[in-house]
């Protein structure tokens, strides 16, 4: 199976979450200095008195050709990431419930963009692209299993010769 990446847009990635980005009417604070981009996401911690957890993960890009083997879910709680550098990464995910890997989905994020996967959505676990990549991640602290992962019943490939051009806009 090969994936092939598209531009991550709030449009194309609702069924999964929430894209976390500016927008296009922010509120005006600190007398005129700062836009604030409000209520981005829609985080889900607190199922079985869970609490808000903000974490930074270091991710380590994997080799290529990409290949992916295994994906996840938190059937507890969505999960924000939020990159802190500069460099575009990969964002792999599929629809919440029994996993299903023809319906694998797969974006090309801009250093610009964040994401917050709703509860149970099926995602691969950070994937940078270019560099090691640091990213800001909310999610859930408390009691309870949450997280589950599926190995991939076959090889999927990741083809990423139209990077650039989804980068480019």
């Amino acid at each position: 199976m090969i994936l092939k990446p598209m531009p991550l847009t709030a449009e194309a990635f609702a069924p999964y979450g929430d894209l976390i980005e500016t927008g296009a009417d922010p509120m005006i604070i600190n007398y005129g200095n700062t836009e604030r981009h409000h209520d981005l996401a829609d985080l889900d911690l607190s199922e079985k008195e869970g609490k808000a957890i903000v974490s930074i993960f270091r991710s380590k890009p994997l080799p290529l050709p990409l290949s992916l083997k295994i994906m996840e879910r938190h059937p507890l709680s969505s999960q924000a990431f939020i990159p802190m550098g500069a460099e575009p990464y990969l964002v792999v995910v599929a629809p919440a419930g029994e996993f299903d890997a023809s319906k694998l989905q797969a974006f090309i994020a801009r250093p610009d963009q964040g994401v917050n996967y709703a509860r149970g959505t099926w995602h691969h676990f950070c994937l940078a692209l270019n560099d090691v990549s640091d990213f800001i991640v909310i999610d859930r602290g408390g009691e309870g299993p949450n997280c589950d992962e599926a190995e991939l019943p076959e090889q999927v490939d990741v083809d990423l010769s139209g990077m650039a051009e989804i980068l480019a806009g």
